[in-house]
Formats: structure tokens, C-alpha cells, sequence
């Protein structure tokens, strides 16, 4: 085999189904070949798409529209021609005053709180305004001249008598201990039990034939010398016949199986001395009740608290802090000052200005411009189109490889290509680049299924095998 030979020969190996050794991945591949006898081959080949003649009708141009245009038709006319629009003329009218004497507040009345009752007293403070709040008193409701004052109650006391806890209540604990006497029982020291005892099997020898592997027909990978021409090649596949293979054993059989047997072993008893217990260990309580005291209890009754009364409410308990305060009014202050008024504001007052017109001659429209549509109809033309019927397809089809070829067989196919104006290289039944090339062109030309030399191509090239 020469070095093109060999490179085909790997091109083709390299898109077999699956090879001699990996024989389950040939078993799925094989699943979707068809019915073959042994010593035929498969390949995936492509099925070109099939296509049908029809004849429609083209628009070569398409209706359309002509327009002619009619002019618009003018006469003269004459016309009142605004040159001047009607206007207004505005006159200006002064405003009317008057001098008045009006008195004005500068400084309005108001009441704030003091620490004391003089005109010079200082502002309470808001904490001494927040603690008379707290003690009661309504700021709010508070008139002018009203003073208040802050008292001191302390805490309040009284006395009484009170039972205390000096030992508190308990109870006394004592054992009784438990009692035992000594008696006679039979106690069991080994129990019964069961004793396993083998019984060995017995065997016997017999020989036998073993079907090692059952006779089949297998798919396996075509060796060449078809190659691979533009990637659309599919795999090729030859089924083969498989004799059964047999192997003689011998074998050990089992007569009787092994066993075993069960002995029942008594349980063993004797009598021995026990102390057991005739009474239990108790407790016994007894409750010890608690001691009291009665002592004298100070208890207070009121806390120490800052109450606010007005200077006129003598009814108070406790003695005075100092803190006061007194609300005090402000008179409001005011000016007498004189103003001029307006009695009648300035204003407008609107003259009419008439419109002015000229007479002149104008061209106006007495028909407008009109367009007419004059219909240009469509053309047709009938042409003969290929519509497609059947989709391209890969399918798996008989073919020749190094399985099912000889040179007899090459030497016909390129003498068929040659005669049919197809380039094969030397006709020296050996199949290389030029003859694949060749087949492939013929089959492309042909519309026959591409990828191998398919029994359907021998056949369109009149060669028999």
C-alpha cells in the first residue's frame, strides 16, 4: 500500500461507526443499520435533496398609477385693505390726597412673670416657672398683680407596732433503719442453652460443555480504500460472522449440603442462704413552729414635697424656700403721628383710535389645482420554478471497501468515469485522491447519494460485482 493509500486509509478509519475492539459502541451504532447478510458493507452516505419543476406566474412590474396635473384658475378682484389697525390712546389722570392725624401702638401691651413685686424686678427664671407648675399652680388662669410663693413640706412619720420574725418555722428528722432476715432459695447459676454440631457436605465430580460465547454476526469497521472527500462522508460498516466458542469444565457438585444439628443443654440450679430485707429504712419529721417579736415600727406616710400657694393663702404647712414669682403687665406705648392719604387713586383714561383702509385690485383663486389618476396595469410573466420535496438526509447504504472489492472492480468504475467525461487519474485499479474526486463529482452531477462507492453509483455506471 503506498503513502496515499495509507493516508486514505486512516482518513477512512478515523470516521468509522466504531472499531473491531469497541464492541459495544459498535452494537449502537449497528442498532440503526439495516438487514444484511455477512460480507456486505454500509456506509452513511448523504441522500441529496429532491426537487420538482412547476410553473408560476411572475409580476415583472407592477401596477402603478399615472398623475396629470390640471392648474388652478385666478381672476381680479377688488379689495378694503387694512393699513392701519383701530388702536387706543391712554391719558394719564393724577391721584387726590388728604392729610390725616392717626395715633399708632409702638410698643404693644404684654405680661411676663418676675421674681419679685417692684416695677425694677428681675425675670423668673423658666426652671422656677416649671417647679410652680409642678406644684400646682395654673400659670395660665394667673392675672396681672397675682404673686405666688414656694413652702418646704418634709417627710411624715408615724409610729406602729409591728410583729417580727426571730426563728422561722423547721422540722426535726430521724431514721428508722431497715430490718433483714436470713432464708433458703434454690438460684439458678447457668442457664439452659443449645450446642450446634456440624454435619459436613458430600460432593460428587461430572465434566459439562460451557458456551463460552454464542455464534453471532457483528458490525465491524470497513477497511478501506474508500476515503474521505469534503467532510460529508459517513461511516462504513461490514457485517461479519462470529462462531460459537465452547470450553469443557469440570465441575464439583454438591451431593448433600452441609447442616447442623441442635443438642438442648439443661440449666443448672443449687440452694444457698439470702438476706432479704423484712422492713424498709424510713424517716420521720416532726414541725417546729417559727418565733415572733412585736417591736415599734417608724413608717413614713407622706414624702418631703415643695408646695406653691398665692401670697394671699395663709392655710400652708412647712416653712417658706424664698422662691416667688408675680405677674406682671406691661402697658402698651403709642404714637400720634400725621399721614396723607390717598382719596382717589391715579388712573387711565382710554380714547378710541379708528381703523384705517386703501382700496386694491387683487388675484384670487377661482379653481384650485386638481390632479387625474390614470391606472397603468400590472404585467405578468410565466417562469418554471425548482421547488424542493425532500430535505437532504444522511442514511446508511451498501458500498465497496477493502472487504468486498478487488481491482477487477476499481479498473471498471475508473474506466466508467473516464468514459462519461469524469477525470479517475491513472486506470490502474487502485483507488487514490483523483478517482474519489471523480466518483464524487459524478454523484453531485448525478444527484446520487455522496460519501462512498454506493451500490446505486456502481449501478448508474454500469458496473457489476
Amino acid at each position: 500500500m503506498n503513502s496515499v493509500l495509507r493516508l486514505l486509509f486512516f482518513m477512512t478509519a478515523s470516521m468509522v461507526a466504531c472499531t473491531v475492539s469497541a464492541q459495544g459502541n459498535l452494537a449502537s451504532a449497528a442498532a440503526a443499520l439495516p438487514n444484511a447478510k455477512p460480507g456486505e458493507c454500509y456506509a452513511k452516505v448523504i441522500i441529496p435533496a429532491q426537487y420538482k419543476a412547476e410553473e408560476v406566474e411572475v409580476v415583472t412590474r407592477q401596477a402603478a398609477q399615472r398623475i396629470k396635473v390640471i392648474p388652478a384658475e385666478f381672476r381680479w378682484a377688488t379689495e378694503q385693505m387694512l393699513v392701519k389697525q383701530a388702536s387706543k390712546k391712554l391719558v394719564a389722570l393724577p391721584a387726590e390726597y388728604e392729610t390725616v392725624a392717626e395715633t399708632i401702638e409702638v410698643g404693644p401691651a404684654e405680661t411676663i412673670w418676675v421674681s419679685a413685686k417692684t416695677d425694677n424686678a428681675p425675670p423668673a427664671s423658666p426652671a422656677l416657672l416649671a417647679a410652680a407648675k409642678a406644684g400646682g399652680i395654673n400659670l395660665d388662669a394667673a392675672k396681672p398683680g397675682q404673686c405666688f410663693h414656694e413652702h418646704y413640706q418634709p417627710i411624715q412619720y408615724k409610729t406602729e407596732p409591728a410583729q417580727v420574725l426571730v426563728k422561722a418555722a423547721s422540722e426535726t428528722v430521724a431514721v428508722a433503719p431497715a430490718q433483714y432476715d436470713w432464708v433458703e432459695e434454690r438460684v439458678m447459676v447457668k442457664e439452659a442453652s443449645k450446642k450446634l454440631v456440624d454435619v459436613p457436605a458430600v460432593y460428587e465430580t461430572a465434566t459439562e460443555q460451557v458456551l463460552v460465547t454464542p455464534a453471532t454476526t457483528v458490525w465491524k469497521k470497513g477497511r478501506g480504500p474508500v476515503e474521505k472527500i469534503d467532510n460529508t462522508t459517513g461511516e462504513i460498516m461490514c457485517l461479519v460472522e462470529v462462531p460459537a466458542v465452547y470450553k469443557t469444565v469440570t465441575k464439583r457438585l454438591v451431593k448433600t449440603p452441609a447442616t447442623t444439628q441442635t443438642m438442648e443443654i439443661p440449666a443448672v440450679y443449687e440452694t444457698r442462704k439470702v438476706r432479704k430485707v423484712v422492713a424498709e429504712a424510713q424517716e420521720k419529721r416532726a414541725e417546729v413552729a417559727a418565733q415572733y417579736k412585736t417591736v415599734n415600727k417608724r413608717v413614713k406616710v407622706a414624702d418631703a414635697k415643695f408646695l406653691w400657694h398665692e401670697d394671699s393663702d395663709s392655710t400652708h404647712i412647712g416653712d417658706r424656700t424664698g422662691n416667688r414669682i408675680c405677674l406682671q403687665e406691661i402697658p402698651a406705648k403709642y404714637v400720634t403721628v400725621e399721614q396723607r392719604k390717598v382719596t382717589s387713586p391715579a388712573s387711565f383714561r382710554s380714547v378710541e383710535i379708528p381703523a384705517e383702509y386703501k382700496t386694491i385690485k387683487v388675484l384670487k383663486l377661482a379653481s384650485p389645482a386638481q390632479e387625474e389618476r390614470i391606472e397603468i396595469p400590472a404585467q405578468t410573466q410565466k417562469v418554471v420554478k425548482q421547488t424542493k420535496v425532500t430535505d437532504e438526509r444522511l442514511e446508511w447504504k451498501p458500498v465497496l471497501c477493502q472487504t468486498n472489492m478487488s481491482a477487477k472492480i476499481i479498473t471498471d468504475v475508473q474506466r466508467a468515469l473516464s468514459k462519461s467525461g469524469f477525470s479517475p487519474g491513472p486506470i490502474d485499479g487502485v483507488i487514490g485522491t483523483e478517482t474519489m474526486h471523480a466518483v464524487d463529482e459524478y454523484q453531485r452531477r448525478k444527484g446520487l447519494p455522496r460519501g462512498g462507492l454506493t451500490l446505486t453509483t456502481l449501478k448508474a455506471l454500469g458496473v457489476e460485482i
